[in-house]
């Protein structure tokens, strides 16, 4: 059976960069939905039994879908950092490995953050933007629609921001631009530098 991860922040957390309301909703209702649906889907399955990516790499159609989503979203959220409430929040963009291999690639971290922005911007309709690493190291962004998710193409996630709608048009409205340039600032660099050297 799979179950819904608790979150590691209270629903403020994330304040002013994504709204409690936001949050509480995305987590308790869409992805809880993605849960109960995806267990109704798997029961008395050979996929009961399988952990998510198992399920993933295997499926298709309704049971990928909702198997996916469920993975996408806990990535999503662990992807952010967060303090507790009334701190400040601190972007730092980490002295790390997966630093010089991003501005190896893109020449220097503006350039990656317009690129992954304007992908993110760009990809038409509900879905997900990614940076990922192929077998060999090398760095990559990519977008996903709907619940597409990279790791059926044989590469590894290390980020994503979820651009559905429902992820921020409570407070954003029809400004996923907005959106993009405050989830910036919680992305935990730490965590991505963990999943590049693993």
């Amino acid at each position: 059976m799979i179950t819904l991860k608790t979150l590691a922040y209270d629903f403020n957390a994330l304040e002013p960069f994504i709204d409690a309301k936001t949050v509480e909703i995305h987590h308790t209702k869409h992805h809880q939905w993605y849960v109960d649906k995806l267990n109704w889907l798997i029961a008395g399955t050979e996929f009961e039994n399988m952990n998510l990516e198992n399920i993933i790499i295997n499926s298709n159609g309704a049971i990928f879908n909702n198997a996916a989503q469920v993975w996408n979203h806990t990535f999503y959220r662990e992807g952010m950092n967060w303090q507790a409430e009334n701190e400040k929040w601190d972007f730092t963009y980490r002295q790390a490995k997966v630093k010089d291999q991003i501005e190896k690639k893109r020449g220097s971290f503006e350039n990656f953050k317009t690129e992954f922005t304007n992908n993110a911007i760009w990809n038409f309709g509900s879905g997900w933007t990614w940076l990922v690493k192929d077998g060999n190291g090398e760095l990559s962004i990519v977008n996903t629609s709907n619940a597409e998710n990279p790791m059926t193409s044989g590469l590894i996630p290390l980020l994503t921001v979820d651009v559905w709608e429902h992820a921020y048009y409570l407070k954003y409205q029809n400004r996923r631009a907005e959106y993009l340039e405050n989830w910036r600032s919680l992305v935990n660099w730490e965590k991505v530098e963990e999943l590049y050297k693993n």
